[in-house]
């Protein structure tokens, strides 16, 4: 089968990733395998691609927005059969005995496995999971638009969910990609009043489109205090920026992986008057079947620009560049 696999991580316009023919993976009893059809690029692959997250894996594929059809299973597998349209996302292991996940939260597992990362992913013709960690897709997305759900649309949720902003409170987004233009979706449907700062008139043009109150460039101001924001673009220079942005008791929720250097805060301006940081840290899989029935409750649109699989690594470079509108999809087999 053809898949990409990250070679050598280094800069995107370096060729880190290499187009391969691998042999199908095997499964074990709890596994099912998939025949992809798409995949979602998220900035995540672009971090493992380019060395920013440590690699856990040599040439490990990328991809964990995968959309697909059971092809076969393990022998004690009950949740699904062949045939059936399923969805890998970032999670996909967890230990199930630590204090975390005992307590719930098993997005802060201290023995868990990602997609894409510890094991192969989506950027191929063919991937395996644990049936315990793929998801049953709503109807009504075809393949391309329901795969950028499965990532960014499950952690902008989450996201969404730490800011724990109030019912018709002000929520601020910065960056507006993948992620952010389906949590603002989520928002608005929430009653949130949405301001986005972002770089480029054409992702503010979208936000527009789907409800923002306001649209400004990603250092301005907005145009009222905020009560909370949550930080999309993995740029250290803008929590400053954010913080002042919000109102007294405000929160940043900060949704990135990776994130660059944080500048030194000023205590009296950004913090004091109880304004907090909160960082994201995956997703647990009830945040994940949460957000996959509000998608299909609130009709969320997802804005995706398809590349075929041989262009995986001009999505990734293209996604760097910031010349991708809402999320890249990798077209890999028959769409459904």
């Amino acid at each position: 089968m053809r898949a990409w696999q990250v070679r050598h991580p280094g800069p995107i316009d370096s060729g880190p990733l290499e187009l391969v023919e691998l042999d199908e993976p095997t499964f074990g009893d709890h596994e099912i395998a998939v025949a992809v059809s798409a995949c979602g690029v998220c900035r995540t692959d672009l971090h493992i691609a380019e060395g920013d997250l440590p690699p856990h894996r040599t040439s490990v594929v990328p991809g964990h927005e995968v959309v697909g059809r059971v092809v076969a299973v393990g022998r004690a597998v009950r949740r699904f059969a062949v045939g059936d349209r399923v969805g890998i996302a970032w999670l996909r292991h967890t230990c199930g005995r630590c204090r975390f996940c005992l307590r719930g939260d098993e997005n802060l597992c201290i023995d868990p496995r990602f997609t894409g990362w510890d094991a192969d992913g989506g950027y191929a013709e063919q991937a395996v999971v644990d049936e315990a960690y793929a998801y049953t897709l709503p109807e009504g997305f075809d393949d391309l638009h329901a795969a950028p759900l499965l990532c960014a649309g499950i952690i902008g949720y989450r996201a969404l969910k730490r800011c724990r902003v109030r019912p018709g409170g002000r929520l601020g987004i910065y960056g507006f990609g993948g992620s952010a233009h389906i949590a603002a979706q989520v928002a608005v449907a929430q009653g949130l009043e949405v301001h986005v700062m972002t770089r480029g008139e054409r992702a503010r043009e979208l936000a527009r489109s789907l409800g923002a109150a306001s649209t400004q460039g990603a250092y301005d101001e907005p145009p009222v205090p905020l009560d909370a924001a949550i930080l999309f673009a993995p740029v250290g220079d803008l929590v400053p920026v954010a913080l002042a942005a919000l109102d007294r008791g405000g929160r940043l929720a900060v949704a990135g992986i990776h994130l660059s250097d944080v500048p030194v805060l000023d205590y009296r301006r950004h913090l004091f008057q109880e304004r907090e940081v909160a960082s994201v840290t995956a997703n647990t899989r009830a945040d994940g079947r949460e957000f996959l029935d509000i998608a299909a409750r609130i009709g969320i649109e997802t804005t995706v620009t398809p590349y075929p699989l041989e262009r995986a690594d001009a999505a990734l470079s293209d996604l760097a560049a910031g010349r991708v509108d809402g999320a890249a999809v990798l077209e890999v087999g028959a769409a459904g």
